[in-house]
């Protein structure tokens, strides 16, 4: 992805940029033309050409033709350095009021970002500001409020909303950024469940450097596409959900966890808000803060019944001596009797607190999960 501060950093700004009634002037002066003869072959007042010389007034399309007519100067060229005229008026005025937001800019972990790739170092805080600006596609840090009030209102029904909400919005924008380089089908509901259940599911005991693409062209083939992106210090997420379009929906996942188990869920957690919940809302997942309301209930239960459907899991358990919980081998032919990962058995027993007369402990059988780390993935996607 090209990102827009890469479009337009090599462009050409000089520090200043005369008004065009200055190379008026001095074409006037060349000519030996006074400003009263400019009037009157130009039927402009004399005050006007007078404003447009000292830089007060500006010089219309109408009166570009004008002194085309009259000193044989292309219209073309007055409008041109009319506009760049303009523009540097009102990017100096611009910089002016974002130098007093700079400290806006601390934060985020824009240091972070930069180390990610994320967005372009800028030695000056202002103009590091308006990197940042332009990663979230807004003009100014009121717009950034106003385009980040739906993440906002999600972060206060949280414990986090006061300490993440910054580095939690610059992780979501980035989903979007990746996303809008995810070629997608539209939506479609029934194959969605169809590839969650027949194949997805299958890919949880492969390596990340099998199922990291294969997850992503599954998914973006009936409208959903998938992003892994790293998390920042202050974000605390560990997957999200939201809706790009009536089309295509986004999955956003952080590996906050690190582990296979942690990941897995979260993302079939997320597939549940796809397809049981509305195309307006945004839903977070974040470490200790997440309000637990019936949809994430019911994503918790979409996530775990088509992971480890209940009938089997039930008839594991059964099977165990009244007081034991399962081995590290029972455990694995249980996995690979079901078609899944074992890690993804442990964390659920560790979590669901089970068998329920002896509950597998948090620090039992831990080695059945795989770590993940990003240098397993091919690239940030």
């Amino acid at each position: 992805m090209i990102l827009m501060s890469e479009r337009i950093k090599n462009r050409y700004r000089p520090d200043v940029v005369s008004p065009p009634g200055e190379t008026l002037l001095e074409i006037l002066q060349e000519r030996g033309m006074s400003q009263a003869e400019l009037s009157r072959r130009t039927g402009r007042p004399k005050k006007t050409i007078n404003e447009i010389i000292r830089g007060k007034a500006a010089i219309t399309p109408g009166t570009a033709l004008q002194l085309e007519r009259v000193l044989g100067v292309p219209a073309g060229f007055w409008n041109n350095r009319q506009q760049q005229f303009d523009e540097y008026t009102a990017r100096k005025l611009e910089l002016g009021q974002l130098e007093k937001q700079a400290v806006w800019l601390q934060k985020f972990s824009y240091r972070r970002m930069i180390r990610l790739g994320w967005i372009n170092e800028r030695s000056d805080q202002t103009d590091q500001l308006i990197e940042l600006l332009g990663f979230f596609a807004v003009a100014s840090p009121q717009q950034w409020r106003l385009v980040s009030s739906r993440t906002t209102a999600v972060f206060r029904k949280s414990r986090a909303y006061q300490s993440e909400i910054e580095d939690t919005s610059a992780w979501l924008r980035r989903g979007e950024l990746l996303a809008e380089d995810i070629a997608c089908g539209p939506f479609d509901a029934a194959g969605f469940r169809r590839v969650l259940a027949d194949e997805i599911r299958a890919l949880t005991i492969e390596d990340p450097s099998v199922f990291h693409s294969r997850l992503i062209e599954l998914c973006s083939d009936v409208g959903v596409a998938v992003a892994f992106t790293p998390e920042l210090p202050k974000s605390r997420v560990s997957g999200a959900t939201r809706w790009l379009s009536p089309s295509k929906a986004l999955i956003q996942l952080s590996l906050r966890y690190k582990t296979d188990d942690q990941l897995w869920f979260t993302f079939f957690h997320e597939a549940g808000h796809i397809l049981l919940h509305g195309k307006r809302d945004l839903f977070i997942e974040e470490n200790g803060g997440r309000l637990v309301d019936e949809r994430e209930r019911e994503a918790d239960s979409f996530a775990a019944d088509l992971l480890i459907p209940q009938g089997r899991l039930e008839e594991f358990l059964s099977a165990l001596k009244p007081g034991k919980y399962p081995s590290v081998r029972g455990i694995v032919s249980f996995a690979d009797d079901i078609g899944i990962a074992p890690g993804i058995v442990v964390g659920r027993m560790q979590h669901d607190g089970l068998p329920e007369d002896n509950p597998l402990p948090f620090s039992h059988c831990n080695g059945l999960k795989r770590s993940l780390d990003w240098q397993q993935f091919d690239k940030e996607v």
